[in-house]
């Protein structure tokens, strides 16, 4: 549909008028499989006609909405955690909230499995969405919803635009939606989408080059983030590598090399998904051991000896300025400043050796045990930097770690500034 005010740089009231009625019209007869209404140059967009395809391959129906099951509350929550774009929201959020706001719009943030994350803007057009289903934790891809532009987009791995009745399902049709798709920048591996939706009434035809321009300022936000945790890993891995006399890697949890021993650099190792300290098989290394580093992991190429892992930790709790924990393993040491949640957690952990529901956590933590969806994202960060040390079912340190307490000179000084009902207790001995 070239000649449609899809491509214009203004559209008019009349415009968006005839579109809509231009579009009803190409949609009725592609899903009647007769030709276009006004011949082959009224033919859908190509993006658009394959996703119709696909929609009815899939047993979307056009006249109905799906009912959608929505995410839970806690898992919500663990796959925003978990969503490397919770880091990009700032930059989305600066570069496209109050514009979308402006122009009575929301702007949506879902993962790469077209679940919506986040959603924000407009307070009307939140209400008018919510009766669309299009709400957090939604399920908004192709199989489930039909031709949008977050589905669509994740499918098609480029920007797209869909307005009015280009949707699939017919009450979609008072909508148009831009998203663009995110990207890891280490890898392409393919995060989630951004998208401005709203009444087609209030759309402009700028929306879609200002979506893609945002999400390419959040790849490039990740792609420096990235680039700074190397460095930082690349600073504490320098003197264990500088002791170790065989081959050896630092690397980040996604295998990423920030620094290498006896051996040819490399970009990347291939970690499994949930990789633990000890003994280990890696593709072009053979056996290995992994040891946790701040941030990543240690890995000694030939070395298999049980005595690999961290033998020692240091929880420091007896400064009245922050905690740390130190970590003393076969070839060194290196430490770790705590937050002031942290601190609270690994003091629970280490006087509670037998370990701890993620229940038994917020009731220490918080004194409302029903509080598990924020432990368990507060230890996942943890465990982020203590990879190997912490195990779970029940929450504790793992097995043949050797845990030293170092505490304040007398009770009262432990962790003044913590309000959490178990250091209040330690306080009171």
């Amino acid at each position: 549909m070239s000649e449609t005010p899809i491509n214009r740089a203004v559209w008019s009231a009349r415009d968006i008028r005839e579109t809509t009625r231009r579009l009803a019209s190409v949609r009725e007869a592609a899903l009647s499989g007769e030709p276009p209404p006004d011949g082959p140059s009224d033919a859908p967009r190509q993006v658009i006609s394959e996703s119709w395809l696909r929609a009815l391959g899939s047993g979307v129906d056009p006249e109905r909405d799906s009912q959608q099951r929505l995410l839970s509350v806690a898992e919500l929550e663990h796959r925003r955690h978990n969503s490397q774009l919770t880091t990009v929201l700032p930059v989305l959020y600066d570069g496209l909230l109050s514009a979308s706001d402006a122009a009575q719009q929301i702007m949506v943030v879902t993962d790469a499995d077209g679940r919506v994350l986040w959603r924000e803007g407009c307070a009307p057009v939140r209400r008018m969405a919510d009766r669309l289903g299009f709400d957090k934790g939604a399920d908004w891809t192709e199989g489930v919803v039909g031709t949008n532009a977050i589905g669509t987009a994740l499918v098609a791995r480029r920007p797209v635009l869909v307005h009015s009745a280009e949707h699939f399902v017919r009450a979609h049709h008072q909508w148009t939606c831009a998203a663009a798709p995110l990207h890891d920048p280490g890898d392409g591996r393919l995060l989630g989408t951004v998208d401005i939706s709203g009444p087609a009434h209030t759309f402009h035809p700028t929306t879609l080059p200002l979506v893609s321009a945002v999400a390419r300022l959040a790849e490039g936000e990740l792609r420096t983030r990235h680039q700074q945790s190397l460095e930082r890993l690349r600073s504490s891995a320098a003197p264990l590598l500088a002791r170790i006399g065989g081959r050896a890697l630092a690397v980040d949890p996604h295998g990423w090399v920030a620094g290498v021993t006896g051996m040819t650099p490399t970009d990347r190792v291939a970690l499994p998904k949930a990789p633990e300290a000890g003994p280990l098989w890696l593709p072009r290394y053979g056996m290995c051991t992994l040891e946790p580093l701040p941030g990543g992991w240690l890995i000694r190429v030939g070395r298999q000896e049980p005595a690999a892992g961290p033998s020692r930790v240091l929880l420091d709790v007896s400064g009245r300025d922050g905690a740390s924990i130190t970590v003393t393993g076969p070839v060194g040491g290196w430490s770790h400043e705590l937050t002031p949640r942290h601190a609270e957690l690994l003091f629970v952990l280490a006087t509670r050796p037998e370990g701890r529901s993620a229940a038994e956590l917020a009731q220490d933590l918080f004194g409302d045990g029903g509080r598990t969806v924020t432990v368990r994202a507060e230890l996942s960060r943890l465990r982020r930097h203590l990879a190997g040390l912490l195990a779970h079912r029940p929450y504790r340190f793992a097995d043949g770690v050797q845990v030293e307490l170092r505490l304040p000179a007398t009770p009262v000084q432990l962790l003044p500034q913590s309000t959490a009902p178990a250091i209040a207790a330690a306080r009171r001995g």
